[in-house]
């Protein structure tokens, strides 16, 4: 099927989803959303993280597409469920996946989870992996700094290794063998957290997970596209900060092309949005 796949995240960490999911499905054609305006997410409140995330999906809707990938964990967390009965297409969240596979994975039952401060408040790794695995330890620590650590670039100097031990402490503390990193930004410091951890705790990428999932998703409803061409990626923000073009293509590990700013208030206003989504949250209560 020719229609794009759409995603979105807070900001430019769903890029590694994208990349992920590029590798995995080269011939899809992808349409991706970073509300850079207004990140972070995961300092908001779970009525505007709601609301900011059916707005971002409003957006992806005008481009006719045949899946969306909730890429941004705070969003998933709080919003998965309201996306998915206000769409009529497939919504794939990151945090299933991730806990999937952390259950699977691990084998003392021992499950760290790191992410912003919301995701982890919002305990939705805790009750997905309690709910596949019931006899689980789950121990979640967030790591507010994290994010700004990789958008500086400071993947593994000594600032990171001493933010992430202290972090980290705890989860080791609890015997864990198997951590999810519970934010897109995050695999970018695999090896300075393998460093950290050890070798004999692995790690769990949810952006990985959540492509192996929507390839899966794509094969079961007949989605997948079907010629051999090469897809198509069109990339949007909702505003292009400093670096964004250099920091993004770190994340998605090749040169952004096809970048446009969305005048987001503009397209905000084109449509009757406040009455849409009042109705939307109000029946979700």
């Amino acid at each position: 099927m020719e229609k794009p796949i759409g995603i979105f995240d807070s900001g430019i960490g769903g890029l590694t989803v994208v990349k992920e999911l590029i590798k995995l499905l080269p011939h899809e054609n992808i349409v991706y959303f970073g509300d850079t305006a207004r990140v972070p997410y995961g300092t908001k409140s779970p009525r505007l993280i709601q609301q900011y995330s059916l707005e971002n999906a409003e957006f992806l809707r005008q481009f006719d597409i045949k899946t969306l990938i909730v890429a941004c964990n705070t969003a998933s967390s709080y919003a998965l469920d309201i996306l998915d009965k206000y769409l009529e297409i497939p919504v794939i969240g990151v945090v299933k996946p991730g806990a999937e596979t952390a259950v699977r994975t691990s084998k003392t039952g021992h499950i760290g989870v790191i992410g912003t401060t919301a995701t982890i408040n919002s305990a939705s790794y805790h009750r997905e992996i309690e709910h596949l695995r019931p006899q689980a330890s789950v121990s979640g620590q967030a790591c507010p700094l994290l994010v700004s650590l990789v958008e500086e670039g400071w993947l593994d100097n000594e600032v990171t290794l001493l933010t992430l031990k202290k972090y980290l402490a705890e989860p080791i503390q609890e015997k864990i063998d198997t951590l999810i990193l519970g934010c897109t930004h995050y695999p970018l410091l695999s090896e300075a957290i393998k460093k950290v951890v050890g070798g004999q705790v692995r790690l769990i990428d949810s952006g990985k997970e959540t492509a192996q999932a929507a390839r899966l998703i794509l094969e079961k409803n007949d989605l997948l596209k079907k010629d051999g061409q090469s897809g198509w990626h069109r990339y949007f923000v909702s505003d292009i900060p400093a670096k964004f073009e250099e920091i993004g293509s770190r994340f998605l590990g090749e040169p952004i092309r096809n970048l446009e700013r969305v005048d987001f208030d503009r397209f905000l206003g084109s449509v009757n949005q406040e009455k849409i989504l009042n109705r939307i949250l109000h029946e979700n209560n």
